[in-house]
């Protein structure tokens, strides 16, 4: 089993393979999450779509793990696994633009920054992420929460179809026109399915937008947060904000005696008509004594890169938690104020993001994602830059998380979950994972794709362990269609940004 094992492997695809004796594996194998420290086995830096379906029939025949990453983002770092193949696609990052038609197609390496640079040259845009270096691939199979959530739905909500290499190295696509139960897992079911290799997106008018942001004392979050809650019911869908506590990070628009406090913030946008934003805000301004604010129309682009400094940084230290609230009650808030003291430092963050609107207006039962009849995803995403600090910090995340679950919902936002949340996974998918588990068992009887928050193949698959097997099931004919083909040949229409995958 020496490094030569991977020379058939080296022979079947166009990307690089890079083991631990090359000069790039050290940098290869890192994640966001500088907690994570595995040692894969190999990194396959994908090229096309046939690597992906040569590096999955490749790893099944030797028998070892596989772990996917696209944008690198996963606070428990399932883009990574010791002794396995990573399947890398961080070279993969266009996006393909059809203003006509308001489509986006992207690969499955592009982050939301690659994402909204590209769509915003055509005054377009979907729901996103919070942090522009997110991948787009993650975020969207596990739901997709972001500052247009209420005004369009989910990320999951906008994806038109998506372009899947299955467990047994076969291709498909998914739609509502074609393998539509298999299009409906992938809309919150995470990678449980298969490798996704190409995603397209319904686009919406998104342009100029009116950015608040909004500091306050940390000790007043119940009275801002009770105001918050009222104000966010009563705004127009356009309006997309969020609660948070922070530790003050040093903006010019926040006094430096509050630099490294704690503080309550209300940040986000207004989508509306640019000159009607400021009324829209003037609710929260009322709402205690501002300690600090910044107003100012801006491209929707740059608010979705204004917290990279803060919580977009690769290498530091994370741990998350999550969960579901049916409302803000005054006893979550309080929660939040009582823990606001320990936040780790300015990189961690406790937000409450509203989740109602459209996303709403869609049946729990029509997607993967279940939890459609709750008004506000809370995460306490804790992240600091010394490993000495750990055991503290985790403890702050597990305590708070602990209280304020007491007024929670069974499950959580999957996005937001970390690797000791798997055995919260029936209640993280809720109503929908006994149909989840049947499309488990029969996408992927074997579990191959079992580096996530898992779902156990249902019936006989369920008592398996979550192992690799010989012989894959053929679902589909093995050859690429030629409208992939295509796929692979065609440039973008808008280069994606610059700056490296995480």
């Amino acid at each position: 089993m020496g490094s030569d094992r991977f020379d058939v492997l080296r022979e079947q695809v166009r990307g690089q393979v890079i083991e631990e004796d090359d000069a790039e594996y050290d940098a290869a194998r890192l994640v966001f999450n500088g907690m994570i420290n595995r040692h894969p086995a190999a990194v396959l830096r994908v090229s096309q779509v046939a690597d992906v379906m040569a590096a999955v029939r490749f790893a099944r025949g030797l028998d070892i793990e596989v772990a996917l990453r696209g944008g690198g983002h996963s606070a428990p770092g399932f883009g990574t696994v010791d002794g396995g193949l990573v399947l890398d696609f961080s070279a993969r990052r266009g996006v393909r633009v059809d203003p006509a038609a308001r489509l986006a197609r992207v690969e499955p390496g592009a982050t939301w920054a690659d994402y909204n640079h590209a769509t915003h040259a055509f005054g377009l845009a979907s729901t996103g992420g919070i942090v522009g270096s997110t991948g787009v691939a993650g975020l969207t199979l596990g739901g997709g929460i972001g500052y247009l959530s209420r005004k369009y739905g989910l990320a999951c909500d906008n994806l038109v179809s998506a372009d899947v290499v299955l467990a047994d190295g076969t291709f498909v696509t998914a739609s509502e026109a074609e393998n539509v139960d298999l299009f409906w897992a992938l809309r919150g079911g995470s990678g449980n399915f298969g490798v996704v290799t190409s995603m397209e997106f319904r686009l919406h008018p998104v342009d100029m937008v009116h950015i608040g942001i909004i500091f306050f004392d940390a000790t007043l979050g119940a009275q801002v947060g009770a105001a918050y809650r009222e104000w966010i019911a009563a705004e127009p869908e356009e309006m997309g904000a969020f609660l948070g506590f922070h530790r003050g990070p040093p903006v010019p628009f926040l006094p430096e005696e509050w630099h490294g406090k704690p503080v309550a913030v209300i940040a986000g946008m207004w989508t509306g008509d640019l000159d009607a934003g400021p009324a829209h805000w003037q609710a929260m301004l009322d709402a205690g004594p501002v300690l600090g604010s910044f107003f100012a129309p801006m491209p929707y682009p740059a608010l979705n890169i204004m917290f990279d400094g803060l919580s977009g940084i690769p290498g530091l230290q994370g741990y998350w938690k999550a969960d579901f609230l049916r409302t803000l009650s005054d006893d979550a808030l309080r929660t939040a104020v009582h823990y606001a003291p320990g936040i780790p430092g300015v990189h961690s963050a406790n937000h409450f993001y509203p989740i109602d609107g459209a996303v709403q207006r869609v049946a729990p039962e029509a997607t993967a994602f279940a939890y459609r009849d709750v008004n506000f995803s809370p995460v306490i995403a804790g992240q600091w830059p010394e490993p000495s600090e750990n055991e503290k910090n985790i403890a702050w995340v597990r305590d708070y998380w602990g209280a304020l679950h007491e007024f929670s919902e069974p499950g959580g936002y999957l996005n937001f979950q970390d690797a000791d949340d798997q055995s919260r996974i029936e209640d993280t998918l809720g109503s929908n994972y006994a149909r989840l588990a049947e499309l488990k068992a029969k996408y992927d009887p074997d579990n191959f794709f079992h580096v996530n928050q898992n779902i156990k193949p249902a019936v006989a698959g369920a008592a398996q362990a979550a192992v690799p097997v010989q012989q894959p099931a053929v679902l589909q004919a093995e050859a690429v269609p030629e409208e992939a083909r295509q796929r692979e040949a065609a440039p973008p229409d808008a280069n994606p940004a610059e700056g490296a995958a995480t």
